[in-house]
């Protein structure tokens, strides 16, 4: 290692954060699923299809990701 590290003494900034983290049951994923047809324009294809390949993800599941979202806070 080339580079040593300096360590300095200097104060630590905390604050808490709330949380934002989901249920664990929020977290399955085997629901069950059924296949629709979607139109949708060009550019919110081309949105998430984009933000898929940076996340090496899939765009469908994104897609349905956010609509299970926009579901779920819509009951409450």
């Amino acid at each position: 290692m080339k580079n040593k590290i300096k360590y300095r003494n200097e104060p630590i900034e905390a604050r808490v954060v709330s949380d934002f983290l989901p249920r664990p049951e929020n977290l399955i994923l085997n629901e069950k699923k059924k296949r629709v047809t979607l139109t949708l324009t060009q550019k919110s294809l081309d949105f998430f299809k984009d933000s898929a390949r940076k996340h090496k993800a899939s765009y469908q599941a994104m897609i349905r990701r956010l609509l299970d979202y926009y579901v779920a806070n819509q009951r409450v």
